[in-house]
This record gives structure tokens, sequence and C-alpha cells, in this order.
């Protein structure tokens, strides 16, 4: 089977961003379902801002963390500027994923590998690699699939050019849950290995997928069949202001203790200082400079306000004790900050684009 790895503004994203697109998705079997209540993660290619470099996630089953809860997959996609990564999730019904065709069942609009039927997991056999010995709850669907598309991005120069439906729309804005724990680990599990970056495998990853989260030495664990990347050709020429700095509107939003997505406004990195427009034109740098003073001020007001409203509701459930009820408000802040962070993003890339077409010009070459 193939497995083929514009934003809205509800859907969570970490904050990250990258110039240059991400390799096309390889071609892998899936391994077989390990239990009854796993939905399937397809693999995605993520970006490591320390190596410089895309490196594959591999797809693996996942123990839903709710009855009636399946996943949205991680998509990247064009913001105007930069290709931004947008974190896949889990809620009631499946989102807008970039209209990418990751295979499995994710073929761009919603899935088809597979239903919730009460308490209990329905599987797709025409799509999802399940041992019917061990799994009973399952069914036949024929599913149209092409296995001729693996671009991994949405928008831009070559990408899939879909949108959101009103309804995919609607499902960004219901409750979501963050990647479960297993599926964190298994993220920073592939991102320490040298072996799943884009330029040491050309595209072509030695570990494809896993029957579980970081179980990469499983004898269930498969390789890719096919992969294509050409890192040389796809990276831009360096330049000042290259996508991929470590800032908040286009590097990973990690706390100050490493590795984690942040979850309050308090744990983003220190927000960029722009370096002043230079036109040629002096009232015109003038008047830019004063949008750009605008934007950073909004910006830290609103990074303020949501940090001190997150802290009284901290402060409201400080005297409670309901673990369960703390998780839920704290996957409440994680996904607000993130949205705060893409919001901020888009703003500035907006703000970007408007001076782009008064920018001074190159100097031209001397023959």
């Amino acid at each position: 089977m193939l497995a083929v790895s514009t934003p809205t503004p509800a859907q969570v994203s970490v904050g990250i961003s990258v110039g240059f697109a991400p390799p096309e998705l390889p071609v892998y079997e899936q391994p077989i379902c390990p239990g009854d209540g796993y939905i399937w993660t397809p693999g995605y290619w993520a970006w490591d801002s320390d190596a410089d470099d895309y490196y594959w996630v591999p797809g693996t089953w996942v123990l839903a963390p709710q009855v009636g809860f399946l996943w949205t997959p991680a998509w990247w996609g064009w913001g105007g500027s930069a290709f931004i990564f947008h974190e896949g999730y889990w809620g009631p019904q499946v989102g807008f994923y970039g209209g990418i065709n990751y295979g499995f069942g994710y073929f761009g609009r919603g899935f088809e590998g597979g239903r919730w039927d009460h308490d209990h997991f329905f599987y797709n056999r025409s799509v999802s690699n399940v041992n019917v010995t061990v799994i009973h709850n399952v069914y036949n669907t024929t599913v149209v699939n092409r296995t001729d598309v693996r671009v991994s991005y949405n928008g831009g120069n070559g990408g899939i050019n879909e949108r959101p439906t009103r309804e995919e729309e609607s499902y960004d804005r219901e409750r979501h849950v963050a990647p479960v724990a297993e599926q964190t680990r298994h993220v920073e599990a592939a991102r320490g290995n040298p072996q799943f970056r884009a330029t040491a495998n050309h595209g072509k990853p030695p570990v494809a997928a896993t029957p579980r989260p970081g179980a990469f030495n499983d004898h269930g664990a498969v390789a890719a069949k096919e992969g294509s990347y050409k890192a040389e050709a796809s990276r831009p020429a360096p330049h000042a202001g290259a996508a991929g700095g470590r800032t908040e509107t286009n590097a990973r939003t990690e706390t100050n203790a490493g590795g984690h997505t942040a979850i309050h406004p308090n744990e983003l990195p220190t927000a960029e200082r722009h370096a002043p427009p230079t036109t040629g034109n002096a009232k015109v740098d003038q008047k830019y400079q004063q949008q750009q003073d605008k934007l950073d001020k909004q910006q830290a007001q609103e990074r303020q306000k949501l940090q001190a409203q997150q802290e009284k509701e901290h402060q409201q459930f400080a005297k409670q004790n309901d673990e369960a009820r703390k998780a839920q408000v704290e996957q409440k802040h994680q996904q607000q900050t993130q949205q705060m962070v893409q919001r901020h993003t888009q703003q500035q890339q907006n703000l970007q684009q408007k001076q782009q077409p008064h920018a001074a010009p190159a100097p031209k070459e001397r023959h």
C-alpha cells in the first residue's frame, strides 16, 4: 500500500515553519494492528531545527485516549513565505489535514480505516491490517485510493490544492486532545535517530512504521519500500532572515527545560526582534517600522493577556483536588498558546508580504 505524507486558525499548530518543502512521503506497508482500540496514526516528516533537517516520524498504532476519539494527522501547509507545521490531535471528528493522502484510510478527507460503534472500534479490513482471529469487530468497505500521489504538503509550488470545508472548520473548533505521552516519546525518539533524517535516508527511512509507538526495533516494524529526496535541490540558498531560526514564529515552541511543547505564553521563546525595513525610501521605511512596532506591541499585549487569563484559571482550580479536570485545563491552555503562535505567525507574514513589493531591488552585478 502507498503511504503518502491553507492553514485554518482554529487548528493546533506548534509554531514551526521552514523555508523549503518536506520530502515526498515514502511507500511502506502497514504493520498489523496490535489489539482492539488501537487507531492508526500515519507517518509524516517533522522538522529538527538543531539538525536543520527534516526527519521521519514513523506511522504507528496508538491506543485511543478515550472511546469515540479519532486522530487528525499532522500536516504541512504553505503560509505565504514558509511551510508551516500543524500538529495532529485527537477529537470526536477527523478535521482538516491538508488534503494529504497518507494512505491506510487517510486519503485526504476524513478517515476510512474504521469507525466507532458504541464502545468498540470497528476496523475496515480493506485498508486496515488486522488479524481477524484476534480482533473480531471488523467490516469491509471498498475505498478508491490513488497510489500515485505522494506530495506531503498543502499549497505552494507543487503542493496539494485543497481547502477545508465548513464542516471540517467546525471540527477544528471542537474540543481536542493533544498527542498522548506515548506519541510524544515516539516523536522525540525519531528526532534523536540520525538515520531518520531526510539527508541521511534520502526520503527512504529505515523504519517507516511500527506496531506500537517507539518500537523501532520490534520485529513488526517495517522499512520504506520507496522514497525520494534531493536535499540540495529543495533547500534554498542561505539569505538573511531565512526560515529556520529559533523564534516564536518559525521555531519549535519549547519550554526552557527543553523538548516539550509550550503550554503557557511565558514558556515561549523570546519574541523576535525584527530588523528595520530598508526599501531605500526613508518615508516608506518609517511607515513600515511604525507598523512593525504596532504589531509587536499588540502581540506582546496578547501574550500578557493570555498568560494572566491562564494564571487566573490555575488559581480557580488550585484548591480542587481534581487531576482529570486539571489535565483538561492544561490541554486547553496548550491549544490556546499554540493557536496564538499560529495567529502571530500569520500576522507577521501578512505584514512582510505587504512590504515586499516596496523592497529595494537587489544591486546589479558588475561585469
